[in-house]
């Protein structure tokens, strides 16, 4: 991540400058990445990048479902098991009662 060293802010100076200074600025399209003991620990943007970010953090998750499922058509056998073949195969006895 580049961050423009004119974009960072102290936890400390914020509080000096004030929220709705910040926030004034980030309505305008200035982006601030604020630092609490010289660690990144959040971020002050307008609300269309956080609409954005958040859009696409859906799609990251769409695409993981499209990559389980593509990577399931590609390596999918066309073999089918029934419940009673997998559990003899571990040993399972379907019919145990015991709870």
């Amino acid at each position: 991540m580049r961050i423009d060293t004119n974009d960072v802010i102290s936890v400390t100076e914020a509080s000096t400058q004030g929220l709705s200074k910040l926030v004034n600025q980030a309505s305008e399209g200035r982006r601030f990445v604020v630092f609490r003991n010289n660690q990144p620990v959040a971020a002050i943007v307008d609300i269309k990048t956080m609409e954005r970010l958040q859009y696409l953090e859906s799609l990251e998750e769409d695409m993981k479902l499209v990559a389980i499922a593509w990577a399931r058509t590609l390596t999918d056998s066309g073999e089918r098991y029934s419940l009673d073949e997998v559990a003899a195969e571990f040993g399972v006895d379907l019919d145990d009662d015991e709870e």
